[in-house]
């Protein structure tokens, strides 16, 4: 079975500023590592491939620095990495972003299983894996919270949907969202770290894609337009009233009436 897991790089600390004039994320500088929900996918796929066989590949987007999150998927026990990596792509929302991907998916190869992490913990949209399977044109199932049964043509999962649990069979090629919990991730290994050290990462840009229309890529093929983005304001002023429990209620009613509350 060929298994595909897309992760990402996010940002470590959620002290991160915001460029005002584009709205996106400055992340130069900032400490990074993998997306955590992405290590349920790549725990997952690990699995699959220990039940059925075949490889585990990995692919991301990103600035050069995001191959580090590659090779940490190495260390893991991935087989291949792919790194899709252009100033074009730069200030892409959730669609330009499935775009880009799902075409480096189709210069990588051909792929019976996609896991994605539900979301990210820097964009928090979950929209990004199903838009995916869109482009692509496979069926995608979101909230996965189980395994059921791998089968030679499809697959048998378990979503959580809140109120309920529902099982669904889905036939491949199919990509999967997976929730975490799913699997508890294991943790990198030092002798896959050293053995992987030098493992070749491929590396897709601009001008690898069929489609080099640059309108469909980065902030010109992002229709999503910010208004305004801003770090939120720290308000560290306090009062403090005292007084019996009659005074105190009077002066906090007081106070709720200067302040135009009530």
């Amino acid at each position: 079975m060929n298994i595909l897991v897309c992760i990402k790089q996010v940002p470590e600390t959620n002290k991160v500023e915001v460029d005002p004039v584009t709205g996106v994320l400055k992340r130069n500088g900032v400490e990074s590592k993998m997306n955590p929900y992405d290590l349920y996918a790549i725990e997952t796929a690990l699995r699959i491939r220990e039940q059925k066989g075949g490889t585990v590949s990995v692919i991301t987007m990103g600035p050069p620095q995001a191959e580090s999150v590659v090779k940490e998927a190495f260390a893991m026990g991935a087989d291949k990495g792919i790194l899709i990596s252009d100033r074009k792509f730069g200030g892409a929302d959730v669609l330009a972003t499935s775009y880009t991907i799902s075409q480096g998916i189709k210069k990588s190869g051909i792929f019976d299983l996609i896991l994605c992490g539900k979301q990210t913990t820097d964009g928090d949209t979950a929209q990004v894996g199903p838009e995916i399977s869109e482009w692509l044109n496979v069926p995608s199932v979101s909230n996965v919270s189980r395994i059921v049964e791998v089968q030679e043509t499809d697959i048998v999962i378990e979503m959580d949907m809140t109120h309920d649990l529902e099982v669904a069979k889905v036939g491949f090629p199919c990509l999967l969202a997976v929730d975490k919990d799913i699997f508890m991730p294991r943790l990198p290994s030092y002798i896959k770290r050293q053995e992987t050290m030098n493992r070749e990462v491929t590396i897709i840009t601009f001008d690898d894609l069929d489609d080099r229309n640059e309108l469909h890529y980065g902030l010109n093929g992002s229709p999503t337009q910010v208004q305004r983005i801003f770090p939120p304001s720290v308000n560290s002023q306090r009062e403090m009233l005292k007084g019996t429990g009659t005074e105190l209620t009077d002066k906090l009613l007081n106070k709720l009436r200067e302040l135009k509350f009530v």
